[in-house]
């Protein structure tokens, strides 16, 4: 059966298509720029505490696999009931988190706070949500583009919360900068409020067209291309959380200041804005996995280089510009790929599930970059690992179909 496009949906008058944008930007920025800085506070908790390296690391790896975990349930549920409800949720979760965060003295406090609640707030009001909401909400034509500004508006948050962070732990206390951040991630709370999912329609053809969360999970994870796309994803949250994390302080150890891995980190963040909406850009106009073997080619290429070179501030700034160029540049061309294959209806759960994939792999970049540096006092087997993972994506992605899944007539029908 040839899947019949969803009508349009009707929206309150205030929310006009550009209105929706900015809200959804807004979020990507607010719930991505205080988790980006997170690695920041590494080296003054650690020392503040007397911890290892390991202890901070497992702290933010299990954050990035419950985040993993959470994602695709608060997707479903968003598909179900609408973003507005998880977004609330989300946020207040993050909020409690990086506050408690800042009283954590003892290890399982920092698992609790950075690692629990911060993981399952993050699954609630992250990036998936709103790419989820702007599938639904945003015209056809517009939605690759849309994908690409809300993926650079978390971008933006990470280039503009780096200085931030530096700034407010140079004049105030780093407990005093995460009390501000959860402050400041309240605020998604009256913006979600823009990325409300009107009520589908009743009428015959909707409820022939209507999709079980059972169905159109099985549907998806017998299909190979699917599976192929998530196995691939894992390879992006494998590199990009280890440098979150840990590229400020492989910086100090290799003798540059503090100051230029905040810099390199918000250089990543600010060179992201471009490359995400380029990707956004390109998603619609070249076939996806092309777009996507090309990105993860490339990291890897730029990592290599990277680690070679003998370091400096610049190096590391010019580090920073290209892989900021190739950050989150997977996330329109993968999202895209769920909705070609499977529509928008259960798009916030399925890309969901593309993620969990994605925080499995950041769980292990930023665990084993801690583990291993405790062990050996080097990063050098992660950042090898990162290279072996970015040419192996390079290659699952290249037999993807990009087109609609067929799907059999209903009894309904």
């Amino acid at each position: 059966m040839t899947v019949i496009p969803a009508p349009s949906l009707p929206l309150a008058s205030w929310r006009t298509p550009a209105i929706i944008l900015i809200c959804a930007c807004l979020i990507g920025v607010i719930g991505f720029g205080p988790r980006s800085a997170l690695g920041l506070f590494l080296k003054p908790m650690t020392i503040a505490h007397g911890w290892g390296r390991d202890v901070f690391s497992l702290a933010l790896a299990i954050q990035m696999l419950l985040w993993g975990v959470g994602q695709p349930f608060a997707g479903a549920v968003a598909d179900r009931f609408g973003a507005v409800r998880v977004l609330c949720v989300g946020s207040l979760f993050y909020a409690v988190g990086l506050a408690l965060m800042a009283y954590a003295s003892t290890p399982l406090l920092l698992y609790l706070t950075a690692g629990v609640l911060i993981g399952f707030g993050l699954s609630g009001c992250a990036f998936p949500l709103v790419v989820g909401a702007l599938g639904k909400l945003m015209p056809e034509q517009w939605r690759s583009l849309a994908f690409g500004l809300g993926t650079a508006a978390g971008s933006f948050g990470q280039f503009l919360f780096s200085p931030i962070s530096i700034g407010l732990m140079d004049h105030f206390a780093w407990q005093s900068t995460l009390l501000t951040f959860s402050a400041i991630v309240l605020l998604i709370m009256p913006l979600s409020l823009a990325l409300a999912t009107p009520k589908t329609s009743s009428s015959p053809q909707a409820v022939v067209r209507q999709q079980s969360v059972t169905q159109a999970l099985a549907e998806a994870f017998g299909h190979r291309s699917y599976v192929l796309l998530v196995i691939g994803f894992f390879t992006c949250g494998f590199q990009l959380f280890f440098i979150t994390v840990h590229l400020p302080a492989y910086l100090v150890d290799r003798g540059l200041s503090a100051h230029i891995g905040g810099w390199t980190i918000g250089v990543i963040g600010l060179f992201n804005i471009v490359g995400s909406i380029s990707s956004g850009w390109l998603a619609g106009r070249m076939p996806k996995r092309y777009l996507l073997s090309a990105i993860y080619f490339a990291r890897s290429l730029a990592v290599t280089a990277f680690i070679l070179m003998p370091a400096s501030d610049t190096s590391a700034l010019i580090f920073g510009a290209v892989i900021g160029l190739l950050w989150l540049s997977t996330v329109p061309p993968t999202s895209g790929l769920v909705a070609v294959m499977f529509g928008t209806r259960w798009l916030s759960m399925l890309f969901g599930f593309a993620f969990f994939s994605h925080q499995v792999g950041g769980f292990l970049g930023v665990w084993l970059g801690g583990l291993l540096y405790e062990k050996t006092g080097s990063y050098e087997i992660v950042w090898w690992l990162s290279v072996f993972f970015g040419v192996a994506s390079a290659i699952i992605n290249l037999p993807i179909i990009e087109k609609p899944v067929a799907r059999a007539a209903t009894a309904a029908a």
